[in-house]
């Protein structure tokens, strides 16, 4: 089978509370979901119908058999997830503060199996063959997922998406993520990332000045998020920006993940970028306005409903 993305990178087990405006210490009863950037947005496409796959590693425990099973639920094809011995499936615990505040405290001890991703193991065929291919800053954190990550983006001869997630937990500093990533982007076609991750990324923290960074990089598009500004973009079509979708934030934790699998399927149904970034934007609003990630990433049609109701309330 040929996917149309597959993504490689972080997974965990997301542990949140059901109270929400709680300190973790008195919260009483918490959800299990299945979390992990590139996961999530292999989960994302795929609720667009899309044949999706996700290259990651769990715990050889209970937590990583959930994520196999959460997986095939989604829809995601689950053939390139393996177990690492001796290592836990990674957990991930927050804080929900709305609208803006959702400390993260990522269970990640003694090192997170799916840093234990190696280029040997790659099925490199299949990642090449995929329309789109999508890897992650975190990717480039630790050996030997740096250079399985590295690996795979170049036998890639197509679209490759690189998710500027950078964590500075994960990172010995920011100079040292900024000389790692510039090694990857010489492989990259499209680069998404928030302010800060684009100053990590190219030095640059103005919206048009990281754009056009990255495309000096040899992207062909950057995408830049301005959080309650909204979205930029720039390519060869010059820029385009879009305001956000205005809703009530309950959990924003899983709205780039959303964006993120929005933009694989507008670039794979071939769309104007205009109408790639606002569909992106809905499907991220939504999730925000929901308490899980992968659990919350709406279809295609809760998006455009949100997207004809924004229209509506704007007037003709």
């Amino acid at each position: 089978m040929t996917h149309d993305l597959i993504t490689m990178g972080r997974v965990s087990v997301d542990v949140y509370p059901r109270q929400v405006g709680v300190p973790l210490e008195e919260v009483e009863s918490f959800g299990k979901y299945l979390g992990g950037s590139p996961t999530n947005v292999a989960v994302a496409a795929a609720r667009y119908g899309h044949r999706t796959a996700v290259i990651t590693r769990t715990g050889e425990d209970p937590f990583g058999r959930y994520i196999h099973k959460a997986l095939q639920g989604y829809g995601v094809d689950d053939r390139f997830v393996t177990a690492v011995p001796g290592l836990p499936t990674p957990l991930a615990f927050c804080e929900i503060f709305p609208p803006d505040d959702f400390p993260l405290y990522f269970y990640r001890y003694p090192k997170a199996p799916d840093m234990e991703i190696r280029p040997g193991e790659l099925d490199l065929a299949a990642i090449g063959a995929a329309r789109i291919f999508w890897a992650t800053v975190t990717g480039l954190s630790q050996e030997p997922s740096h250079e399985a990550t590295l690996a795979a983006l170049t036998a890639h001869p197509g679209t490759t998406v690189l998710d500027l997630d950078y964590r500075q937990m994960f990172w010995a500093s920011p100079q040292e993520a900024r000389r790692r990533i510039g090694r990857a982007l010489e492989h990259v076609s499209v680069a998404v990332g928030n302010l800060e991750e684009c100053e990590v990324a190219v030095g640059e923290r103005e919206p048009l000045a990281a754009a056009r960074a990255l495309l000096d990089r040899g992207v062909s598009l950057a995408i830049v998020k301005q959080g309650p500004r909204g979205v930029l973009a720039a390519g060869a079509d010059g820029v385009v920006e879009v305001p956000p979708t205005p809703v009530e934030v309950v959990n924003g934790l899983g709205a780039g993940d959303a964006f993120g699998g929005a933009v694989c399927h507008g670039l794979l149904e071939g769309w104007p970028l205009d109408r790639v970034l606002r569909f992106a934007g809905a499907a991220g609003a939504l999730v925000a306005s929901r308490l899980a990630c992968a659990d919350a990433m709406p279809t295609a049609d809760e998006v455009e409903r949100l997207l004809a109701a924004r229209a509506g309330e704007d007037g003709p």
